[in-house]
């Protein structure tokens, strides 16, 4: 686990360094409680900074983790409103077959079932996002547990 690394840093970097570090970091433990998130549009580029703003402002906050019930719930819109539930566990990850976690929307959600996300631990309460639709990587994103 790469313990330098924030979420600035991830911005930053491409995305060959990111598929770098998601493979090289563990899956971590499941987390439990509110992440702010962060939308990797395109990682990199001179277009980042603002495109991840804009997605934090308007429509993506983050996400509340309950690892009692299995269970997450993305905070959407500027308010936060806890919507569009996924359920979440340990199991091996799409890109390199290692385990990574799980959010699965596909028996959740009737807005995201084609979706399913994988995070692994890059530093302390950081996770590193996979955004998969139908099988197909679409985007990144990371999620800080810490303040």
């Amino acid at each position: 686990m790469a313990v330098d690394v924030d979420v600035d840093a991830l911005k930053s970097m491409n995305q060959a360094q990111l598929d770098e570090l998601f493979v090289n970091s563990p899956a971590g433990p499941i987390p439990a409680g509110e992440a702010d998130g962060t939308v990797l549009f395109d990682p990199g580029s001179p277009i980042e900074e603002l495109a991840a703003r804009l997605a934090h402002l308007l429509f993506w906050k983050g996400k509340v983790f309950d690892p009692r019930s299995g269970e997450l719930r993305n905070r959407i819109l500027p308010v936060g409103f806890p919507a569009i539930a996924a359920a979440v566990y340990t199991a091996p990850s799409w890109i390199d077959g290692k385990e990574c976690i799980v959010l699965d929307y596909s028996k959740t959600s009737i807005v995201a079932h084609w979706v399913r996300d994988e995070i692994r631990l890059v530093a302390p309460n950081l996770y590193l996002g996979v955004v998969f639709w139908e099988k197909r990587r679409i985007l990144n994103f990371a999620l800080n547990f810490g303040t």
